[in-house]
């Protein structure tokens, strides 16, 4: 299963450092087959990655001198083939994590989940005796961003390229895709463990610890107040917190801002046997972000939502409903449809 896009919008352009740590990678592998000749020499090869990969023995008894090959093993790689695999799911889960955290926390937590996949990588390599192989690759970071990118949109779909005698093209939600990715890391540690034969170049345990950090990572933003999360936030409507935009050096022209527009007032709709609500919400990435509840002493839905701004609407239902229920929420370029029906 090839991932080639997600259905998740951004909220703050392009994510220009996501670009930017493609193209690191991206000249390290030229540097790299410049200095090794194609992978045809292969001493020249040995000796590049032996200097700079991240060698699972020399990590625990030459530390600290030895973790500078931490972040250094992270841009290299061992193939071209290993290179595009890396940059595509960097490229199509990366860009959504770095809009959530921002560029710099999303920088400094890359290479903490990196880091975090080496260590587990080689405490488990020191343990079954490949302990002086050396470890190159961005997947131990890139698998934390797949764990974080799970808690924070789980209801993203992803579209998929699967190659079964045809190219198929499907979207599968990210429940099914990421948690199907980790069950084959574990899968793969789990044989290797038990017969040593089957094990390969590939290091499943930076991935499970990447991912397992990286899930971390993600309820630990989510449990954090949005004052601690985003530096220069300020207080907004009822004591919310507003996400400060990323700048962008090139935009001439003022623009408003989201906090200074006023959101709209929510449209109902009555149907035979049914009510739907229709709210303008701006900045929040999926449904699972939005909630509804109606409140019968008022006779109003009220509506919230999470995201670059909090909203809090009340929308008035007419006189004949009674007690209805939110069934669904769906939401699509900015616009939230509730819709209730009686009990």
């Amino acid at each position: 299963m090839f991932p080639l896009h997600d259905d998740t919008e951004r909220m703050h352009g392009r994510p220009w450092l996501t670009y930017g740590m493609i193209g690191v990678n991206a000249i390290v592998f030229i540097w790299e087959v410049m200095n090794a000749g194609l992978f045809l020499d292969g001493d020249a090869a040995e000796e590049m990655f032996f200097t700079y990969g991240s060698i699972p023995q020399r990590l625990f008894n030459e530390f600290p001198e030895s973790a500078p090959t931490i972040i250094t093993s992270m841009f290299m790689h061992g193939s071209i083939a290993h290179l595009i695999g890396n940059m595509v799911f960097l490229f199509v889960f990366g860009d959504n994590i770095e809009d959530r955290y921002g560029r710099i926390k999303y920088l400094v937590i890359y290479l903490a989940w990196g880091a975090t996949a080496a260590i587990a990588h080689s405490a488990y390599a020191v343990s079954t005796g490949g302990g002086e192989i050396p470890a190159v690759g961005a997947s131990g970071a890139i698998s934390g961003i797949l764990g974080a990118y799970l808690v924070m949109y789980p209801r993203a779909k992803v579209l998929t390229a699967i190659a079964v005698f045809f190219i198929y093209f499907v979207r599968i939600p990210v429940l099914v895709y990421i948690p199907f990715w980790f069950i084959l890391q574990v899968i793969f540690t789990v044989l290797g463990l038990l017969n040593p034969l089957v094990q390969d170049s590939v290091a499943y345990l930076a991935h499970i610890g990447g991912f397992v950090a990286g899930l971390a990572a993600g309820f630990a933003w989510r449990a954090l107040p949005d004052s601690m999360k985003y530096h220069g936030a300020r207080p907004g409507e009822e004591g919310s917190f507003l996400k400060p935009t990323f700048r962008n050096p090139m935009a001439r022209k003022s623009r408003p801002r989201i906090e200074d527009v006023s959101p709209t007032v929510p449209e109902v709709i009555e149907g035979a046997d049914y009510y739907e609500v229709i709210a303008e919400i701006r900045g929040v990435s999926s449904a699972s972000d939005i909630s509804a509840r109606y409140e019968s002493d008022t006779r109003q839905v009220r509506i919230t939502a999470h995201g670059s701004r909090k909203y809090d609407l009340l929308a008035k239902l007419p006189e004949s409903a009674v007690n209805p229920v939110v069934k669904y929420i769906h939401y699509l370029n900015g616009i939230a449809r509730i819709r209730l029906s009686e009990q």
